[in-house]
């Protein structure tokens, strides 16, 4: 799944802090396709880029299928003789919780289908529609559980893809590390997912830019809104910039479960704010999937989601909706 960036504004690097032994540290890197950034306020600039840079290694040890050395991808080779770990069944559990709430919408067995678009962990292939039913014959949220630290599918070679759980749940395992120690000031953000506790080197609330849904982007014009995030977790998905033209069709990242092929709505992009960010990463998805007004219908029956929606109206022009919570951290 293509993750957005979400700009972090308002932050200086500089080594001003809120306490006279506290200063700015930041540790930025490349991983999980995409880019990280760290920043935290630490007493005598104790620096923790190592337990970072550890905490990404081990996540693709675990949920990357890019990595084939990864628990993830062993599985969805075939190997059936390997035990999950803590991570793997943590994100599992997620995946079927938000897949039940959702009835389906949000589905990580549609490995397969992804990968036939192009759009997963293997090159494209042919598609046509035969070959589409006869996947999802074979793929579904239902069809997968877990039995103590096993797995088990029926098919047996069902295939898992956690990309719409995995930076999510990444920004949460650093956050739980810096609360670990002591940290009260901190953003973590992974692939443009990110979690703020705090203020930042100024003593103010994390600034969050949220781009404009446009195929390019305009640094001059960059944000469609900036919000004031207070101890948050936030997250963006959207079907502007990973797609692709063949034929004279546009064919955008954002599956439908139910049946197999790209989704096709105005809706661009979904935000979406809640307290865990592998959270706010599902949601986000599954909200891409059911459109703009099962969206907000789902919004009313879960209010503890917060959400900030970018669609098209009928003459093609952007609209924006946000639930009154999310319309309050709003400061443009």
């Amino acid at each position: 799944m293509n993750r957005l960036w979400i700009a972090v504004l308002g932050i200086l690097a500089s080594c001003a802090g809120q306490q006279q032994n506290e200063v700015l540290v930041q540790n930025v890197g490349f991983a999980q396709g995409s880019t990280y950034n760290v920043q935290y306020m630490s007493t005598n600039a104790v620096d923790y880029q190592w337990e970072v840079d550890s905490i990404l290694a081990e996540m693709d040890s675990s949920l990357s299928t890019y990595q084939d050395y990864s628990l993830i991808s062993k599985l969805n080779q075939g190997d059936t003789t390997i035990f999950l770990d803590e991570h793997f069944v943590k994100v599992f559990k997620a995946f079927q919780s938000v897949a039940d709430s959702t009835q389906g919408k949000f589905d990580c067995t549609l490995a397969p289908i992804v990968n036939l678009w192009g759009f997963g962990f293997t090159e494209k292939t042919k598609v046509d529609s035969s070959l589409i039913q006869s996947l999802l014959q074979k793929v579904g949220y239902q069809k997968v559980s877990l039995k103590g630290d096993s797995l088990l599918r029926n098919p047996s070679l069902l295939q898992l893809d956690f990309n719409a759980l995995a930076q999510g749940y990444t920004v949460d395992v650093i956050a739980a590390f810096l609360d670990s120690m002591g940290l009260q000031n901190y953003m973590v953000e992974v692939g443009g997912e990110l979690k703020v506790k705090g203020k930042n080197a100024n003593g103010k609330n994390w600034r969050i830019g949220i781009d404009k849904p446009s195929p390019e982007i305009d640094d001059n014009n960059r944000f469609q809104t900036v919000v004031e995030l207070p101890n948050k977790a936030l997250a963006t998905s959207g079907n502007y910039r990973k797609f692709y033209v063949e034929n004279g069709k546009k064919f955008a990242h954002t599956i439908d479960p139910e049946t197999g092929y790209p989704v096709k709505h105005k809706l661009l992009s979904v935000t979406v704010v809640t307290e865990d960010c592998m959270l706010a990463d599902a949601y986000a998805t599954a909200f891409m999937v059911m459109g703009i007004q099962k969206t907000k219908r789902y919004l009313q029956i879960y209010p503890e989601l917060d959400a900030y929606l970018i669609y098209t109206n009928r003459k093609g022009e952007w609209e924006t909706w946000a639930t009154p919570t999310f319309s309050q951290l709003q400061i443009n």
